[in-house]
């Protein structure tokens, strides 16, 4: 495997498409943290950064070959772990709520009373409290360094677009209006 450590990803990708377990093996090595730590960013949980992570990697296998070196593959991976982060969101969001309330109902759960935001980091919840369009830009954008460009492919939408968003994370946040829902 340390023949393939300097080989470049579109080496790999290529022969992984072609059936060469070890050059996907090395691809899967050399960016599985941005693939977990850009999971653990879009979700704020190490539990659910774990099982999109290895959700992407066992679906990476699958979705490969459709890789079409259109964008580097660094930015084609991560709008696989952005969609399946939007989509645990998307699950969560339509269970959680549910089950929220009726965990109340049925007086298994006191009611929320907010006081878990006074334990959040600032940071944190002031990027939590952003808009998801401007949150998914900021982590993109911050977290993953990714250029306004390769955000704006994956998140469908302009470069001018992503600029824009991110002046006005940086105003939000700066005035201590992060919350912006």
């Amino acid at each position: 495997m340390d023949e393939l450590s300097h080989v470049p990803d579109s080496l790999l990708v290529a022969a992984a498409v072609d059936g060469d377990r070890k050059s996907f093996e090395v691809l899967l090595r050399r960016h599985y943290d941005r693939i977990h730590g850009l999971a653990w960013q879009l979700t704020g949980s190490r539990s659910d950064a774990d099982d999109i992570a290895q959700d992407v990697c066992c679906t990476l296998v699958e979705k490969i070959g459709g890789f079409r070196g259109e964008a580097k593959f660094t930015t084609w991976l991560c709008g696989i772990v952005y969609n399946a982060c939007r989509d645990l969101r998307r699950r969560k969001r339509s269970f959680s709520g549910f089950a929220e309330r009726l965990a109340v109902i049925a007086g298994l759960a006191p009611a929320p009373d907010g006081r878990d935001l006074h334990d959040a980091i600032w940071i944190k919840h002031a990027i939590a409290g952003l808009k998801p369009a401007y949150r998914d830009t900021a982590v993109l954008v911050a977290g993953q360094q990714l250029t306004h460009a390769e955000a704006a492919l994956l998140l469908g939408i302009g470069e001018s677009t992503v600029a824009w968003r991110m002046h006005e994370i940086r105003r939000l946040l700066s005035s201590g209006k992060g919350e912006s829902r």
